[in-house]
């Protein structure tokens, strides 16, 4: 099975997540992936918007464990924090449609989307301290910037999940609907995106994003080093092995 398709109808480009049987857990190969349809869609003069969507039941589980410890982001150039970086420079209008867990990067890639819909069973987690980790994608920067400071401090220091409803209330996603209807919603804003002039759209996405651009880059930039540095201390260890194993982590004395 494809893990991530692809399709365009009109000037609309879909992504889709399909490695539903491991809860859409991603690999490097599908970063990859993503990455290269990132750029495809950025060049084509024929794709004026720009569509991320999963199953009804399931998002993103976040990074595949197994393929994250084989190949470890070590390096700036790692194919995460590169699509991270493509994600977050795309011109074009991107909307996505989230239903059920969006787990780590599931949850923070949503922060360089410009219209999200999320089903009433989705469910955001940023979990990065639980294993011994910091956050990416800017969400360090983004999120009190969305959410304040004390509601940043609760999804990335205690990593605890937040419903749709909650996001709703911060304006991490636009709307809610139930999971069956998540994704034609956002192929209906879509389809209100396509109609409009292409220039118009990438230039006032641009204005938009002009404050917060500049400081993205130089954020992922320093997360994505602290990443690397923590990624080979024990926290880190102890909580990969305790995933592995099953069990909790003993953070003592660490």
């Amino acid at each position: 099975m494809t893990p991530i398709l692809q399709h365009q109808e009109n000037a609309r480009y879909t992504i889709t997540l399909n490695r539903v049987e491991r809860k859409n857990a991603l690999t490097q190969a599908m970063y990859m992936e993503l990455l290269q349809a990132l750029e495809h869609a950025r060049v084509d003069n024929s794709i004026r918007v720009l569509v991320l969507q999963g199953h009804e039941h399931i998002f993103t589980a976040g990074n595949d464990i197994e393929d994250f410890l084989a190949h470890p982001p070590l390096e700036p150039q790692a194919p995460v924090f590169r699509f991270l970086q493509a994600l977050s420079s795309f011109p074009k209008p991107v909307v996505a449609s989230v239903c059920g867990p969006a787990v780590g990067i599931g949850a923070s890639l949503l922060l360089h989307c410009d219209l999200v819909v999320a089903g009433d069973n989705a469910a955001f987690s940023l979990p990065f301290v639980n294993l011994g980790l910091t956050p990416e994608a800017a969400s360090s920067l983004l999120l009190p910037q969305l959410m304040g400071y004390h509601r940043a401090c609760e999804a990335l220091l205690l990593g605890e999940p937040f419903m749709a409803e909650a996001a709703l209330e911060v304006g991490f996603v636009n709307k809610v609907v139930v999971p069956a209807e998540a994704n034609q919603a956002a192929q209906v804003w879509a389809q209100r995106l396509e109609a409009k002039p292409l220039n118009a759209l990438i230039q006032t996405k641009a204005l938009l994003k002009s404050e917060s651009s500049a400081a993205c880059g130089e954020r992922m930039a320093r997360e994505g080093a602290v990443f690397a540095q923590l990624l080979g201390e024990g926290a880190a260890k102890e909580a990969f092995a305790a995933f592995i194993e099953k069990r909790r982590p003993d953070f003592s004395g660490l």
